[in-house]
């Protein structure tokens, strides 16, 4: 694994196919991405009309969002091990092909538990599929061009939940809810072919045993954990169940604590939280993604069920938030190499957060143009955000701690998300309770935008422990390097 990331760091001993493969990497693994992205949101939309073709209720079909969930958050942590244990190529290749044998299966299940088990694995290939995509990418690509290649990796998860609605809305509309799934075969077929072409294969040198017990204990706390936070809002579990299950998750990530410190070979490694800027970007970068999930949620509430738009119109307004997003792909490296990660991350929070509170502002007389505008400029700002800590979260580690750090990212992006969405819940909740009203206003999403934009705000204290220096392995411009080295 060293001797790659050392080869990687000299681009000008590179073959044109090796300097090639460098520069798609990062499309691969987004490509993945937002498979798994897509396929989360645009689920949600379909609900309605999968209940009526399965014969059953709305409410028991929110069990295959929870399921996929759960799935997702149970195996992520182990993803780094099968990396280092099979080889990321080899893993990152069988995840894909399951995610998309698993999308056919959901598309041909006749009945709800039929497509819950499809689900289940389903969400086990795609708790494989990024983490390991992330491992490929980190390995393969010199540190000087990070940040670039996370300026694309960052586009679909921005994307994913930008695009789902309008796309789930017109597939169920038009269609039928099968091709909710069917439309993953064509995405994953190209993944497979381009990891075949592209990503040579790799051996691992070390086989560490798996950590069984951390295993178990990661995953009920996750499990947990996540369960608890999806369900807030909905009524489906009392507010005392909820409370039993948060306090095993807490109790099993405590246990998992004590026990990581015990072992040679922990399935989350802590000790990572050691590296200052790994420690930062994930406490800081988490309360950020707080709005990842919860913003659309926000927005498809406001938008449809205060608004009155049609899911499809709804669609299209947020969808201008990817256009910011995409702005964003080409001038975040000079921005982050001009200023700083430190000054950039800090700025930025705050501007990241005011346009998310702008979207409290918003009225039914509001022009359209007005709010497309605001969540143009959100989308750019977000992206940029994510940019920079999705860089810096790996800036200062080796490379044969990348396995570990992947999948102990992704599980923590796991929970930030589903906290977000049980945040915005919650805030709805208590201003719905104040007015002694059981149905979603507008002044009820203004205090939960407000919410969230003040935690993505906070997330600057984080930040300013950042130093000038910090993150300027990954400031160089790839064209002086490739200079220096000849």
């Amino acid at each position: 694994m060293a001797s790659e990331q050392t080869e990687a760091a000299k681009p000008a001993t590179m073959s044109p196919q090796e300097r090639r493969a460098i520069r798609i990497i990062p499309y691969i693994v987004g490509c993945a991405l937002f498979m798994q992205m897509l396929d989360s949101t645009v689920v949600a939309t379909a609900l309605p009309t999968m209940a009526l073709s399965l014969d059953t209720s709305v409410i028991r079909m929110n069990t295959i969002i929870t399921s996929y969930l759960l799935a997702v958050a149970v195996f992520v942590p182990i993803s780094g091990w099968a990396a280092d244990r099979f080889g990321a190529r080899k893993v990152f290749l069988a995840a894909i092909l399951l995610f998309t044998a698993s999308s056919v299966a959901c598309a041909l299940s006749q009945t709800l538990p039929q497509l819950v088990i499809s689900r289940v694995i389903q969400g086990m290939a795609g708790a494989m599929m990024v983490p390991v995509g992330r491992i490929i990418l980190l390995r393969r690509v010199p540190k000087d061009q990070l940040l670039s290649a996370m300026a694309v990796l960052t586009l679909p998860a921005l994307l994913g939940p930008i695009i789902g609605p309008p796309v789930g809305g017109f597939l169920v509309t038009y269609a039928s809810w099968h091709w909710i799934f069917l439309i993953n075969i064509p995405v994953g077929i190209l993944g497979i072919a381009l990891v075949l072409r592209y990503i040579r294969e790799d051996y691992p040198t070390e086989r560490p045993p798996l950590d069984w017990l951390g295993f178990l204990l990661s995953a009920v706390c996750l499990a947990t954990l996540v369960t608890s936070f999806e369900n807030i809002g909905h009524g489906t579990i009392s507010w005392a169940n909820l409370g039993w299950l948060t306090l095993a998750g807490l109790m099993a990530g405590l246990w998992y604590i004590w026990h990581a410190r015990q072992v040679a070979y922990p399935i989350i490694d802590l000790s990572l939280l050691r590296t200052k800027t790994f420690a930062i970007s994930v406490l800081g970068g988490n309360l950020c993604r707080f709005s990842l999930g919860a913003a659309p949620f926000l927005l498809a509430i406001m938008l449809q069920t205060n608004f009155g738009m049609s899911a499809l119109a709804a669609g299209l307004i947020t969808f201008t938030g990817a256009i910011g997003a995409l702005g964003m792909k080409l001038v975040a490296p000079p921005i982050i190499r001009r200023y700083g990660f430190r000054k950039v991350l800090i700025v930025n929070a705050w501007l990241t957060g005011l346009f998310i509170a702008l979207c409290a502002m918003f009225q039914v007389t509001t022009p359209m143009w007005l709010m497309m505008a605001v969540l143009t400029a959100g989308g750019f700002f977000r992206s940029l955000q994510f940019t920079a800590v999705n860089a810096l979260t790996y800036a200062d580690l080796e490379s044969e701690a990348m396995s570990q750090a992947s999948s102990f990212a992704a599980m923590a992006q796991q929970l930030a998300i589903s906290l977000g969405v049980a945040c915005a819940a919650v805030s709805l909740n208590v201003s719905m309770s104040l007015r002694g009203a059981t149905s979603v206003a507008t002044q009820d999403t203004i205090w939960a935008f407000l919410i969230l934009g003040a935690i993505t705000a906070i997330s600057s204290f984080s930040f300013a422990r950042l130093s000038a220096s910090d993150g300027e392995s990954l400031q160089q411009a790839p064209s002086k390097t490739r200079k220096a080295t000849r």
